[in-house]
């Protein structure tokens, strides 16, 4: 199987996520079946059935983030340098509008735009892999074209 790249803190936090899943919500789940099963007829008992859906959701998610962790490729930016690569925060700035935005180039995992994390995988992010300060990158997104001028690459 192909490892997945993410960031040590990206890394944390899915663990910490299967942490809580497995400690706190499974069995809190549990207890919440044992006490739908003792109102009586399960077959018309919405606080039963509500519970199972849940317990199958966190069972499933379980699994996924146990999959998800045992193919890590944990790769620490504050080790990289150079052009921009997985980890780097790039800003950049919009050669249309003169608007600047900083992205930090992350895993599919742990990616959120609005937090500035970027989907390794995502059209921006493929544009911008490989490049130096100073490039220009021409993007193809779903808003249509986009040119960004790379003012600053960190890897913290």
């Amino acid at each position: 199987m192909e490892k997945i790249p993410m960031t040590p803190t990206g890394h944390a936090a899915l663990e910490t996520e299967l942490k809580t899943l497995k400690s706190v919500e499974r069995p809190a789940i549990i207890k919440a079946i044992a006490e739908a099963r003792e109102l009586g007829d399960l077959s018309e008992n919405a606080e039963y059935h509500s519970a199972r859906e849940k317990q199958s959701f966190i069972e499933g998610r379980i699994k996924e983030l146990e999959g998800i962790l045992s193919l890590a490729d944990v790769i620490n930016p504050a080790k990289l340098s150079g052009a921009i690569k997985f980890g780097a925060k790039v800003t950049v700035v919009d050669e249309d509008t003169d608007e600047e935005k900083t992205w930090q180039i992350v895993g599919e995992h742990e990616a959120n735009i609005e937090a500035g994390l970027l989907n390794i995988r995502s059209p921006i992010a493929r544009a911008l892999i490989g490049k130096e300060e100073g490039d220009s990158v021409e993007v193809r997104t779903p808003g249509g074209d986009r040119a960004y001028e790379i003012l600053k690459i960190i890897y913290a």
